[in-house]
């Protein structure tokens, strides 16, 4: 009798069930395509919109023309777009950063493309970068210091305004070296004094002289920062509008001078690239709408190492018991069903318990037991660094059990086995044998804990996070880390810029280059701890016999 004829020939042939199956591998392909294809999509937008928002673009001077008056604006065209009118009738709508938001009140305006008679780019125009108010767009007209006055037209005039930003500079560092390092210590020891004498650990007769020793030197040090105060304001800029108003501004208040109608592909190019370490390096300003993001940057990269170090023990910890120890049961798979729900809770309740169990319960009991001198004024009874961390951890302990269990479950049993054969205990067993050939796979859990983790900001709402946060969780003050503090987080960041920005048009360039830095941050954080599993997957690779 002849062996049953299948569909095709060869020894791959195939039978037609498995080909009624195929439709159901092309579909999940492009369903894996299509989400690829959306992930980039959005990751080259933010990348584009991100890096535009530091290319410096040219000024233009444009004359508007509207019901026989001729009006003149000087900015920067940020988009166009088109606008229907009550009548159905298109029209061609530009806006325009202007600047001067002390001068017009808003920064941007918005005009008819038909209402546009000239447009030009004189190389005379001025960004200028200011501590408030946002950038103006000016011409330069003089610079005055005391009794002296430079005019524009004077071959000294850029020597000399490149000397008063050097000086500038030089002085608002002095200043705030003098405000935050000197008087923040003078202000603590007072503090410090003051709660010493409330609990009768010093006398009111030991603590007089030393408090006046201390009001003495922070009057002094006030009228230094006076002193420096004055002579930042001492030079004075002077500009010219586009409309004609004049716009005065001491050369204190000046940041940086740019003139993008002058300057090349070179020059754009070198200002881009200032423009993308001041937003590493500076802290922020004006309603977080100018400047740079360092304390957000700390503050992430800080929250989730110290995360990481919380979740890591506990995780592992956990899955091991749960792997190795425990009676395989009913309570160990109810257990199981409760950690992978765990995963699905929405964050926000992880914030809320944080705020509860964490803030009030454990920060309270420290408080009362630890630094009951300085109530009712909290210390660890407030949200902080630290209780975001342990937020965050527990958020992500389903994570890192379930990728540790799965990692342990992946040893050979033959390993185990030959393991407890050559005399080693179970725990000696577990320890040289199963945890380093399961390294990687606890690795890959932790990199994903780390992933969600950096990205949450919901429950650092409640339990830690803040618009501005004056002081660093690490810096050079004694004890040199304060995980007490609040801190910043570049997801916390764009949202307030989204959301809560006062001016949500001047905030839309830090909003897309804030997410492309918290990609970027949450990536590098992702490769090194890749590299580590990779060396660590050569280091302990299994032999075969």
């Amino acid at each position: 009798m002849d062996a049953p004829h299948h569909i095709g020939a060869g020894p791959f042939a195939t039978t037609g069930r498995s080909r009624q199956g195929e439709p159901w591998v092309w579909l999940t392909a492009a369903g894996l395509t299509l989400g690829v294809l959306m992930a980039l999509g959005l990751f080259v937008l933010i990348l584009v919109k991100g890096a535009a928002s530091f290319w410096p673009r040219s000024v233009e001077r444009i004359e508007i023309r509207q019901d026989s008056a001729t009006t003149v604006i000087a900015g920067i065209i940020t988009q166009e777009n088109e606008r229907r009118a009550t009548d159905g009738t298109l029209h061609q709508q530009i806006q325009i950063f202007r600047g001067n938001r002390d001068l017009s009140g808003e920064a941007f305006v918005y005009l008819d493309r038909k209402d546009i008679t000239a447009t030009t780019r004189p190389e005379s125009m001025l960004v200028l970068e200011r501590l408030e108010y946002g950038p103006a767009i000016v011409e330069a007209v003089a610079l005055e210091t005391g009794g002296t006055r430079v005019a524009a037209e004077d071959p000294a005039f850029a020597n000399e305004l490149e000397r008063l930003l050097d000086e500038g500079r030089r002085l608002r560092k002095q200043l705030l070296r003098v405000e935050r390092r000197d008087i923040g210590a003078v202000s603590r020891e007072l503090e410090a004094l003051d709660r010493a004498q409330r609990g009768g650990t010093v006398a009111t007769q030991e603590a007089a002289p030393r408090r006046v020793a201390l009001e003495a030197r922070f009057e002094k040090l006030r009228a230094e920062a006076l002193r420096i105060r004055s002579q930042l304001s001492a030079a004075t800029f002077v500009g010219v509008t586009a409309d004609d108003r004049e716009l005065r501004m001491a050369t204190g208040d000046l940041l940086d001078v740019f003139a993008p109608n002058q300057a090349g592909w070179t020059g754009r190019l070198g200002e881009t690239l200032r423009r993308v370490w001041k937003f590493l390096v500076e802290n922020p300003r004006e309603a977080n709408t100018e400047g740079g993001v360092f304390p957000a940057i700390f503050g992430t990269v800080v929250m989730t190492l110290v995360m990481s170090l919380f979740v890591t023990p506990f995780g592992v910890i956990a899955a091991i018991y749960l792997r190795e120890y425990a009676r395989q049961g009913l309570l160990v798979r109810i257990v199981r069903v409760c950690v992978n729900n765990l995963a699905g809770v929405p964050s926000i309740v992880f914030g809320v318990f944080g705020l509860a169990f964490f803030v009030y319960f454990v920060g309270g009991f420290v408080d009362r037991s630890l630094y009951a001198d300085r109530l009712p004024t909290p210390t660890f009874g407030t949200p902080g660094i630290l209780w975001a961390s342990l937020t965050l951890a527990l958020l992500t302990l389903p994570v890192l059990i379930v990728a540790t269990e799965e990692a342990l479950g992946a040893v050979p049993r033959g390993v185990r086995e030959a393991a407890l054969a050559c005399g080693a205990s179970k725990w000696q067993m577990i320890q040289r044998v199963v945890l380093p050939a399961s390294l990687p796979g606890i690795l890959t859990g932790i990199i994903l804990a780390m992933a969600r983790g950096a990205g949450e900001v919901a429950p650092l709402m409640l339990v830690g996070v803040v618009k501005l946060a004056p002081s660093l969780p690490v810096d050079t003050i004694a004890p040199f880390i304060h995980p007490e503090r609040k801190f910043m987080h570049l997801g916390f960041h764009i949202y307030d810029l989204g959301f809560q920005s006062p001016d949500a048009e001047a905030a839309k360039p830090m909003v897309f280059a804030t997410a492309l830095l918290l990609i970027l941050v949450v990536v590098i954080l992702n490769l090194a701890a890749i590299l580590i599993r990779n060396r660590i997957r050569k280091r302990f690779a299994t032999s075969s016999f």
